[in-house]
């Protein structure tokens, strides 16, 4: 089985965090590549960085795709191009947003997210909305840590000290952490905190893993049906789907 890790932005070094983090899951017999989006931005903080980080995660998948990879995982807690993902993909494409939100639901009553900067609060309670969570999601709190500075072992106390605060406040029974710079903290935090404190790139990691190993693919009907063929033009005339010429 080969499950393909993909880091929506372009900075390697967050890529190899990720990938450490899902091989800790992996089965054996299951090979997981980490990979990072050959175009886009640094980090994912924005409605426009997410935008622009689509076309790269998508030739990583139509990549995929003629490799054989089986399934698939998007590392960035906004879960950006999920859906085209899953129309280009004939396995499972799983966000770690998604992943980490249902994993929750089974662990208590409520949970809460610990997440990077103030501004994607409001991206993270969409999300809820989208997957159909929202009455578990008791809040989502901000460190105001940018996603680059993630990487520095100083801001570990920083984001412990708000996975702490939110249970606190939320009354919460586990914790998300809102970004996959993040994965490499929950077994620590979890200790630490006292609840279970959920990364999604190991909780998607496994769960395609589970639905491969069940023999579910994709259904390939209706919205999650390969797109038409379509002629791109510009900086997109390789995006072009089917066989149309660009």
């Amino acid at each position: 089985m080969r499950i393909r890790v993909i880091n929506p932005n372009t900075t390697a070094a967050m890529t190899a965090v990720i990938g450490r983090c899902a091989r800790a899951v992996a089965a054996p017999g299951t090979v997981v590549e980490a990979v990072t989006s050959p175009m886009g931005p640094a980090s994912i903080e924005s409605h426009y960085d997410e935008a622009l980080a689509v076309p790269g995660l998508l030739a990583e998948i139509a990549r995929g795709e003629a490799e054989g990879v089986d399934g698939y995982v998007i590392a960035c807690f906004g879960d950006p191009g999920l859906s085209a993902a899953r129309e280009l993909a004939r396995g499972p494409v799983l966000g770690i947003a998604e992943a980490a939100m249902r994993t929750a639901t089974h662990l208590g009553r409520g949970f809460s997210v610990v997440t990077t900067l103030a501004r994607t609060v409001g991206q993270a309670v969409d999300l809820t909305e989208r997957y159909g969570v929202q009455r578990f999601c008791r809040g989502v709190h901000a460190t105001d840590i940018p996603v680059l500075e993630l990487e520095d072992p100083k801001v570990r106390g920083v984001i412990a000290d708000a996975c702490r605060a939110a249970v606190a406040a939320d009354d919460s029974d586990a914790v998300v952490l809102g970004c996959a710079g993040m994965a490499d903290l929950c077994h620590e935090l979890s200790d630490e905190i006292g609840v279970p404190v959920i990364d999604g790139v190991a909780a998607a990691t496994v769960t395609v893993q589970s639905l491969v190993t069940l023999g579910l693919r994709k259904s390939g009907r209706g919205e999650f049906a390969s797109p038409p063929p379509k002629r791109y033009t510009g900086l997109l005339s390789e995006f072009a789907t089917d066989g149309a010429e660009s």
